[in-house]
């Protein structure tokens, strides 16, 4: 019998990941990007381990939603107080603070333990075309 490799935590090989999401859906954008931060691309994944890749998202304020969502959909928040609820939407987070909303969503699709907070934290988010991040450019460019 064959037995299965987990990886160690120092055996682990990151790369980085340019993402350029003008013009792509949100939501199917959401699950490619949680995938290369967790790691389960890579054929030595291990679930208690984190395997994943650290994600660069540029132009995220040209992102595509369907249907009514800019106007619809809201993200809650809580203040700790009575009757503070704290409501946006998408709409103006997406144009105020796209780095926020797209954490937001990454994180629901995240471990909720320790591990999944230091995945969370590989992700860079970047409105414009522009990020500083130069020397994972030419890497980044190798991996599409």
């Amino acid at each position: 019998m064959k037995t299965t490799k987990m990886i160690k935590a120092d055996e682990v090989q990151r790369d980085w990941v340019v993402i350029d999401a003008s013009g792509k859906k949100f939501g199917r954008l959401l699950t490619e990007i949680a995938t290369l931060l967790r790691g389960k691309h890579k054929p030595y994944y291990t679930p208690n381990v984190d395997c994943g890749d650290y994600v660069v998202v540029i132009n995220a304020d040209k992102v595509e939603v369907s249907g009514t969502k800019m106007d619809s959909k809201m993200y809650h928040r809580h203040t700790g107080y009575f009757g503070g609820v704290k409501s946006d939407k998408f709409g103006e987070l997406l144009q105020n603070n796209p780095a926020k909303l797209f954490k937001l969503g990454t994180r629901g699709m995240l471990p909720k333990t320790n591990l999944g907070k230091e995945m969370l934290k590989k992700l860079k988010v970047y409105a414009g075309n522009e990020h500083p991040h130069t020397a994972q450019v030419s890497k980044s460019e190798g991996n599409k």
